[in-house]
């Protein structure tokens, strides 16, 4: 089964939990570790065998379009929502034509790891199986996790399929942000400001949700504080849980 070549990087967020460092710049332009964040992403994305990604901007959109201007690898092409704010579902259903009919990858800007034994991204197409998903989601251990202060998001079955977590119980696993996507789970929605969590419950409904659980360290770099932590991280490794 073909691997997926082309990639939608989400860096249209308005970033306000990054606030002051986001008042004039946006969040995928954050550094971390030197670079911007949005290069992490596109750097793993490319060395994973990715050639292509499109990119959406809303909030500062100047700036990303400025950096990424020269980018060859992956090559970009920028999907421009200066407009409006059309959450994550909206955002890839206007970029579809720049994305074509194949299964993608879709990947937050401030979502980084620290590799396993194993590295995801690869584990990820691997796994990927179109007969019977419409979307394979990356997901990570909720105790294995920076930055992420929730109840987790799904338990998982056996043979992978995924479904929220239940009622006010904690579940396991949370999103990592980074997923195959195939453009069929759209199909229907006539919206255009919506979230991907809606195109989510449809595949769960029908069985076609699934996960693999990160070999690593996941972080998840939305506020200052996450920011510090995973500088951090990224020094000394993953933090001893006590």
């Amino acid at each position: 089964m073909s691997r997926p070549t082309t990639a939608m990087v989400l860096a249209a967020g308005l970033g306000k939990r990054m606030r002051p460092l986001t008042d004039t710049t946006p969040k995928p332009m954050v550094r971390l570790g030197g670079r911007p964040l949005l290069d992490h992403v596109l750097d793993r994305l490319a060395d994973a065998g990715i050639t292509r990604a499109v990119v959406n901007v809303h909030y500062l959109a100047d700036q990303i379009e400025q950096h990424l201007r020269d980018r060859i690898r992956p090559g970009v092409t920028i999907s421009d929502e200066r407009d409006r704010v059309l959450d994550t579902g909206g955002g890839i259903k206007r970029a579809l034509p720049l994305l074509g009919v194949e299964p993608f990858v879709v990947h937050n800007s401030d979502s980084v790891w620290l590799e396993g034994a194993h590295a995801n991204l690869p584990a990820l197409f691997d796994a990927w199986d179109e007969g019977r998903m419409d979307s394979l989601l990356l997901v990570a251990a909720r105790m294995r996790s920076l930055g992420y202060e929730g109840a987790g998001d799904f338990l998982m079955h056996a043979d992978g399929r995924l479904e929220r977590r239940r009622d006010n119980a904690p579940a396991p696993l949370v999103f990592t942000g980074a997923s195959i996507l195939h453009p069929r789970l759209l199909d229907g929605i006539g919206d255009d400001v919506f979230s991907l969590n809606r195109a989510w419950d449809r595949a769960i409904a029908s069985g076609r949700l699934h996960g693999i659980v990160l070999d690593g360290f996941w972080m998840h770099v939305g506020t200052p504080e996450a920011l510090i932590e995973a500088e951090h991280c990224l020094v000394h490794g993953e933090p001893e849980r006590t």
